[in-house]
């Protein structure tokens, strides 16, 4: 799952990244309103991390501008000032949640966690296809109750799977998700990964729909 970080704070961008990749994210950073309105606008991310205020271009013109063109990502927007008005005028623009600064952590990652959750139409912060069991809590798959030894690449491939459930995913979708903006992006490597994953699962989940992508979903006499 990729995430966009905008923080004009240098050292609180730096430690909320850090977080999320060890989290097992995939994240890019801005640090004034235009780069992150740009990168916003133009690179497809499963949520994003949105300061206030921000030099350049504050943090409710981006909002206001990526909602006017459609743009349907979560948001969280991240604010150090008390008045409501501020967090009112973030909510109205489009953020889906918010967190006044100073703040801990495990708390973004939580309601990034949620907000990413709701967004794909799951409630839970596990998620379920007939024997898999994906805790994106703990960032951590298991089969029939046995754990899964997975790569980072081989976690993100599941988890933007298992949060499209019933979908057909493209390679280059997976790519886009899989990848920061830096990133060497090879959507070859992807059937390897598929590969990879079908054998540390041992069960026939992920479907190959050819010329368009891939698909996962429980078998149909599961629950």
């Amino acid at each position: 799952m990729r995430i966009l970080v905008i923080e004009d704070d240098v050292n609180l961008n730096r430690q909320l990244t850090d977080t999320l990749k060890e989290a097992g994210y995939v994240v890019d950073q801005a640090f004034d309103g235009e780069e992150g309105h740009f990168l916003g606008d133009t690179e497809p991310y499963d949520a994003i991390i949105l300061d206030i205020g921000l030099p350049e271009m504050d943090g409710v013109t981006v909002l206001e501008k990526w909602r006017g063109a459609g743009r349907g990502m979560p948001v969280l927007i991240l604010t150090a000032r008390d008045r409501w008005s501020d967090k009112v005028a973030g909510i109205d623009a489009g953020a889906d949640d918010y967190v006044t600064k100073p703040f801990h952590v495990e708390e973004v990652l939580a309601r990034i966690r949620a907000l990413i959750r709701r967004a794909a139409g799951h409630a839970s912060s596990e998620i379920v296809c007939g024997p898999v069991r994906l805790d994106t809590k703990s960032s951590k798959a298991t089969v029939n109750g046995t754990a899964l030894k997975l790569t980072s690449h081989e976690y993100r491939l599941l988890a933007y799977l298992m949060h499209h459930m019933g979908e057909v995913v493209s390679r280059t979708e997976l790519v886009e998700h899989m990848y920061d903006q830096d990133f060497d992006r090879d959507s070859n490597t992807i059937e390897v990964f598929v590969g990879r994953l079908r054998k540390k699962m041992g069960v026939d989940l992920i479907e190959t729909v050819r010329g368009l992508g891939y698909r996962i979903q429980a078998p149909k006499h599961a629950n």
